[in-house]
């Protein structure tokens, strides 16, 4: 299959998306919960002792046993985890499985004691500023490659294999050296993120280019508000713009630059010294909201929500984790990242794809359950009860119910995304290489604090680059 991830970067099934969310509604649904959002060691059943495993049956062809226990942890943050307990109620009703479930935003805390005591849960949400990195499991043999739940038959269509009912390119960001060992299963998008109440009280309209941005955080700033708000304890938020500007500044190949470790990935690249110089700008211009660099993720964005910036990073879970502090005037939207001059890439492009991983730990003590709980993640009653729980969509092509109304913020992301049509990308070096992308995201918190310059802050990227390049087992990921 290789680790190539040219499908999603030109095109994550755009059509297959649109298809599926023109049918669903423009306003939130009244009631729904309140939310905050390998080849390994082994991968067969042989850390089973047997009591785990029963008979084999074409709705069950794992041999998932009545009885048995299954052991959940999911990540509790944007998406809440209603979800995952109507998933497992179902799975009991259906299969006679129950499940000790755990909801968390503690995945290291709580998952490495046990990963590293040889006694991991069963199926795990491993995603959160706490998330245990995808290629450091793999690496320690931790994983299960999960090629046999996606060569499964569908739960909807048992003539059709899982992989085959998923929107393309959206297993990319689970694979390592060409196996997939983690299934992402949201359909995420990420950029900028603002209130429309706020832009129709100043009479501002959507940015399109940067210096159209700058002129709105000029005005906002002479009103004493911030321009721009960012998590700045979690600097991943920041590098969301920040590498959105080098991918439509430089198109894709400055995309893959970075994700195949060029040498001239930064230091050298026009559309990563443009993109640093513009964020810069907002910096050194005093466009930031007060105290934004100090602030956690949920405390940015509460301020955001209280009118003290203009716009926030952020991926499409921001909605459902704050729907308790967002005022209900408040008119969330989406605004995919404005241009810079001469941008190969349109306004309309958007970084989009799979967010949020599931992974099944090699040494997990239920393997038959773990995979027939994934292969029911990836029907069309999970995925609906999955946008009815946590308002959003999942990476199954039509896998949502017509009838499911999303909340508006997400909605925009739904027309957003029909607006990019092909022109969609996304980044694989966050999950291939969690060390240089902590190294980056260092320089950024460095940057937006005013104690390293652009020039210095590409230094410092390209350094990390460089440094994952002598690292012989980097080669055996590539994105054409």
């Amino acid at each position: 299959m290789g680790s190539t991830a040219h499908h999603e970067v030109e095109g994550v099934g755009r059509r297959d998306l649109i298809k599926r969310s023109t049918a669903l509604g423009l306003v939130a649904v009244p009631g729904m919960g309140l939310l905050s959002a390998c080849a390994s060691g082994g991968g067969s059943d042989e850390s089973d002792d047997g009591s785990t495993k029963g008979k084999a049956s074409k709705d069950n062809p794992f041999g998932a046993k009545k009885g048995t226990k299954l052991d959940v942890v999911v990540f509790k943050g944007g998406y809440g985890d209603d979800y995952a307990k109507a998933w497992e109620a179902d799975f009991s009703k259906k299969l006679g499985i129950t499940s000790t479930h755990t909801g968390t935003q503690e995945i290291t805390g709580k998952l490495q004691p046990r990963f590293n005591a040889g006694n991991p849960p069963d199926i795990v949400d491993d995603s959160g500023a706490q998330k245990i990195n995808v290629d450091v499991l793999y690496r320690n043999g931790q994983l299960l490659d999960l090629t046999e739940v996606l060569d499964a038959p569908s739960v909807d269509d048992p003539a059709t294999k899982v992989r085959d009912t998923l929107i393309p390119g959206t297993l990319d960001p689970g694979m390592q050296e060409g196996k997939v060992v983690a299934l992402n299963y949201i359909y995420t998008v990420w950029g900028l993120w603002y209130s429309g109440k706020l832009f129709k009280d100043n009479g501002w309209q959507e940015p399109k280019t940067w210096d159209d941005l700058l002129a709105i955080c000029k005005d906002a700033k002479s009103q004493g508000i911030g321009g721009l708000a960012h998590q700045g304890k979690y600097p991943y938020y920041i590098n969301v713009a920040i590498m959105d500007l080098i991918a439509k500044k430089g198109g894709l190949d400055a995309m893959k630059a970075i994700d195949n470790l060029d040498p001239k990935a930064f230091v050298g690249s026009e559309a990563a010294q443009e993109a640093i110089e513009a964020i810069y700008e907002v910096v050194e211009k005093g466009y930031l909201m007060p105290g934004t660099n100090g602030l956690t993720h949920t405390e940015s964005q509460t301020r955001w929500n209280q009118y003290k910036a203009v716009f926030i990073t952020s991926g499409s879970w921001l909605e459902n984790e704050q729907l308790k502090q967002t005022p209900p005037d408040f008119d969330m939207k989406f605004l995919p990242m404005p241009l810079l001059p001469g941008s190969k890439l349109p306004f309309e492009a958007i970084r989009a794809g799979s967010g949020e991983p599931f992974i099944i730990p090699a040494k997990a003590k239920n393997l038959p359950a773990a995979k027939e709980f994934m292969r029911r993640m990836l029907s069309k009653e999970w995925s609906t009860l999955f946008a009815k729980q946590a308002n959003s969509l999942t990476i199954l092509k039509d896998g949502v119910d017509p009838g499911v109304r999303l909340r508006p913020g997400t909605q925009s992301t739904v027309e957003a995304s029909k607006a990019a049509g092909d022109n969609t990308f996304r980044y694989l070096y966050t999950e291939w290489y969690s060390e240089m992308g902590t190294a980056i995201e260092a320089a950024s918190n460095e940057l937006m604090a005013k104690r390293i310059q652009p020039k210095e802050w590409l230094k410092r990227c390209q350094a990390a680059v460089d440094k994952q390049a002598k690292d012989p087992a980097s080669k055996k990921n590539h994105r054409d």
